[in-house]
């Protein structure tokens, strides 16, 4: 398999600093063709609340996958196709003892909109869709780039299932069909920003509120109901997110830490795992040594990818 830097791949089985992980926790991911693939495995692992700058297009190949998405406790049962508009907050874990198997893709959103000729920001009515052609389609997308197949064709993957996606979901733009605006909703949205550029150790709650022209709780509760996160919960996801975009181009995981402003690696690597099921440590070292053959037993028809650590 090509070991170029966009299809390299990231696989974790072992816990925070190299002890072993719980039974039944797997995460891979490898990039390609401009997306990112997550193939995981989970049972007791439950992520925190915390939203992605892509698009997400994910199926559940088994089990019952909870979550919750714009204040409503949704599960998504096998061959569930799972829609996420960027910065959408939500959680996660498996519905039962069972465990799950699940890949998504995340999309940035300038390929999103190149791949579907919409300029604005799409927002999925349904969140989940139970459909077989757009289930076996982000499927092959998903496995194509976790078998570091041609970019061409992974492309031409990607220009169908999101096209798919946006049309059986319902996606509507925000310019089209804007959905109501609170009242405050400009200075939250230009809180979020001011949030973004200031990544420092501290999050300067009192200047963000004085830039918002709202008092401290009043803003707090407002931010929180816009976007589904507290602003420090915000401040935190945007920190991690960057965290990730210096590992994939190369950052020393130390490096990452100082300017993102966390105060060690086991900050770092706490706040990291909780979002994506790694550490940051892990995800460097597999990411850049390209870690993960993937092997899909059965072929494309079984449904499921198997990965296995180098």
């Amino acid at each position: 398999m090509s070991t170029d830097a966009n299809q390299r791949g990231c696989a974790r089985d072992g816990g925070d600093d190299g002890r072993p992980a719980l039974s039944g926790e797997r995460f891979v991911y490898r990039r390609a063709a401009g997306v990112t693939v997550l193939s995981a495995t989970m049972t007791r692992f439950a992520y925190k609340r915390h939203a992605h700058e892509e698009y997400a297009l994910g199926v559940t190949q088994r089990g019952i996958q909870q979550y919750r998405l714009n204040g409503a406790q949704l599960a998504s049962h096998r061959s569930g196709v799972m829609l996420f508009s960027p910065e959408q907050a939500h959680d996660g874990n498996a519905g039962d003892s069972g465990g799950i198997d699940y890949v998504m893709v995340y999309v940035p959103p300038a390929l999103f909109a190149e791949a579907t000729g919409r300029r604005d920001v799409v927002r999925f009515d349904a969140p989940i869709v139970y459909d077989a052609r757009l289930a076996a389609v982000v499927l092959r997308l998903a496995h194509g780039a976790l078998l570091g197949r041609d970019e061409a064709l992974t492309s031409e993957r990607l220009l169908l299932a999101a096209g798919l996606a946006t049309s059986m979901a319902g996606g509507h733009g925000t310019k089209r069909q804007p959905p109501p605006v609170p009242r405050h909703g400009g200075a939250v949205r230009r809180s979020m920003e001011m949030i973004r550029e200031g990544m420092g150790a501290t999050l300067r709650l009192d200047d963000v509120c004085r830039e918002a022209g709202l008092s401290k709780f009043h803003f707090i509760r407002l931010f929180r109901d816009e976007t589904g996160m507290t602003p420090y919960q915000y401040f935190l996801n945007c920190k991690v997110e960057h965290a990730r975009h210096l590992l994939e181009a190369g950052a020393d995981t130390y490096d990452a830490m100082l300017e993102c402003g966390f105060y060690d690696l086991s900050h770092l690597n706490r706040h990291f795992k909780a979002m994506f099921g790694t550490t940051a440590t892990e995800y460097r070292r597999l990411w850049l040594h390209a870690g993960g053959e993937a092997a899909i037993p059965g072929g494309l028809e079984a449904g499921r990818a198997f990965v296995t650590a180098p």
